[in-house]
């Protein structure tokens, strides 16, 4: 905690029913975030044990100065993936890391399994294990609803939940965060359900006195202005995220129809723009963030024969755009929208959601599965059938969908059609399909993400292809990120939090730590990291990469297997000097 050479850590075991608060004076190394998260994983799992054996935990951090910074409003989450048997890693914002603040806990982790369907109460001091029969089998949104009706708890609050996804553990099952925020890749809603818990609701009213107030508000005015005065953030407010399906799409980077191909006729009538002329009604922001990037459209669903009508309103960004829009073959805005409703109700993480039924499509179109297997007909473009099949999927209708449910390589490997299967070590791509920095990138990052090292922002960058330099990018970018994601930051906020911000936020709230400390301290979070993944036995040049990236070209032309096996090898070496430095 602030001020403090103690990280606090709350450990809950759902066997026992046992609550433990400790002070760990050994982990403030670690600065707190993804270092510390990944430390206690390291503690507490079992890498000889399934990935949802009761015994695995659950790790939940923030960061040394989360609450009192903008735009540092993230919580990391660390498991063991279902979906991917070695490293989880999801990050979740909303009002959460604040909440966990004024609670008192840097950390919380927890094993075990509850003996009935339960959810998890944290209210400061006082921790509960409470029965949630009552809403075992609810989606995620009605359950958000009667947490909030419960009133439990006092100062500020934050609610955690799964929907039916997470309680059949769909592997890719997500943690809803105050309604618009999700603990969404990996599959940490499958790890909750296998443990029985449905939800968590973390409240508090603690709050720490700033000692050297001048030095902060120093600090801290520099920050706000740089966001609220400058056009440094004007991008995520405006239009967000989706305001990249448009220039993506140019670049002959979008995939498309499960990448048949790298281009959308249709995306100027999903852009961005279209999205905010036709159905963004708010902007809301996580709490400590000025910015308000989290867009809400809304659309208009008739629900009788009477002409009534109701109003749906879902979060919306580029990503979602492309897995369930672009990749899926539609065009249409409220027919996007009407999918991440889907989505979210059941409470699965919308990239790999998307992915798999893309898959699942065009293993129907070239008779590898039969209606007999998906129930109704897939063809890319059909919303109502997808939508039907996204509620198949959450409920495991099948043992189609159970497989389907396993994730897309699974699926891949049980019906055939591995190579189309759009997934890297077993997680579902992101919306890139834009050279060589961003498959390699997916494949050595720590959780098989662009948000490990931007790959596919290194890949834009490039003006002639050298494959050293961009080997070493990507290698700074992930062990620079392994620093921000330390303090959880908003990735957003990468450019604005460099080094001299870094450290004059630190020193202003009483770290005494230089540029030398944060290279020290993000080395040793990588090195750790590294670690975590060997013992789980993850080796990325045993990663079997489905020859779809191979044939269909990327925004730099079609792609050489053999470059990405090289660049690969040369990453690895890369880690493999890391760590005899840490040793």
């Amino acid at each position: 905690m602030l001020y403090k050479n103690a990280i606090i850590v709350l450990y809950i075991d759902l066997d026992t029913a046992k609550i433990e608060i400790k002070q760990r004076e050994d982990l403030a190394e670690y600065l707190g975030g993804v270092g510390l998260a990944s430390k206690l994983l390291d503690e507490t799992m079992r890498p000889e044990l399934p990935p949802l054996a009761p015994e695995q935990p659950i790790v939940f951090a923030i960061g040394a100065i989360s609450g009192i910074y903008p735009l540092i409003t993230k919580t990391v989450a660390m498991f063991i993936s279902p979906l991917t048997g070695e490293l989880g890693e999801s990050y979740a914002g909303g009002r959460l890391a604040l909440a966990l603040s004024m609670a008192g806990y840097d950390a919380v982790v927890i094993r075990g399994k509850a003996t009935r369907p339960s959810y998890i109460a944290i209210d400061g001091g006082n921790v509960e294990i409470k029965d949630a029969r009552p809403i075992w089998g609810m989606d995620s949104d009605i359950v958000g609803q009667f947490l909030r009706d419960s009133k439990e708890g006092s100062g500020k609050r934050s609610i955690l939940r799964i929907g039916p996804a997470g309680e059949k553990m769909v592997k890719f099952a997500s943690v809803c965060v105050d309604t618009y925020r999700h603990f969404g890749r990996l599959g940490l809603g499958a790890l909750m359900g296998s443990k029985l818990v449905k939800a968590m609701i973390i409240t508090g009213n603690k709050t720490t006195k700033i000692r050297n107030f001048k030095d902060y508000f120093r600090a801290y005015q520099t920050i706000f202005k740089s966001v609220t005065e400058t056009d440094l953030m004007s991008k995520y407010h405006d239009l967000g995220t989706s305001i990249n399906v448009e220039s993506i799409n140019a670049l002959g980077a979008l995939p498309t129809n499960n990448l048949t191909d790298n281009r959308f006729t249709g995306a100027e009538q999903i852009s961005g723009e279209a999205f905010a002329d036709k159905h963004l009604v708010r902007k809301l922001a996580c709490t400590g963030c000025p910015v308000g990037c989290i867009h809400i459209g809304q659309f208009r669903r008739k629900f009788d024969d009477g002409y009534d009508y109701e109003s749906v309103s879902v979060a919306y960004d580029y990503e979602l755009i492309y897995s369930l829009g672009t990749l899926l073959g539609l065009s249409k805005t409220d027919e996007v929208l009407q999918l991440i409703e889907a989505v979210e109700k059941t409470g699965m993480d919308a990239i790999s959601a998307g992915v798999a039924l893309a898959w699942a499509t065009e293993s129907f179109m070239k008779g590898i599965v039969s209606e007999a297997e998906t129930i109704l007909p897939l063809t890319f473009g059909d919303y109502k059938s997808y939508y039907q099949a996204l509620l198949y999927l959450s409920s495991r209708k099948n043992t189609f969908y159970q497989a389907l449910g396993e994730g897309t390589r699974f699926a891949g490997e049980k019906f055939g059609g591995e190579s189309f299967a759009l997934q890297v070590a077993g997680n579902e791509i992101p919306g890139y399909h834009t050279g060589y920095a961003n498959l390699v990138g997916l494949t050595v990052g720590a959780r098989h993400s662009h948000l490990c090292n931007a790959g596919y922002a290194v890949d834009q960058s490039i003006k002639t292809f050298d494959e050293t330099k961009v080997v070493n990018t990507l290698f700074d970018e992930e062990l620079e990120r392994c620093l921000l994601n330390s303090l959880v930051i908003c990735l957003f906020a990468r450019k604005l939090y460099n080094r001299e911000t870094v450290l004059n936020s630190l020193n202003a709230a009483g770290y005494t730590l230089t540029d030398d400390d944060l290279t020290r301290i993000a080395k040793r979070i990588y090195s750790t990291k590294l670690r975590l993944k060997e013992k789980l036995g993850f080796d990325p040049r045993e990663v079997a990469l489905p020859k779809r990236f191979f044939k269909t070209p990327s925004m730099h032309g079609t792609l050489d297997s053999s470059i990405v096996e090289s660049m690969i090898n040369r990453y690895v070496g890369k880690c493999s000097e890391l760590l005899s430095e840490e040793q």
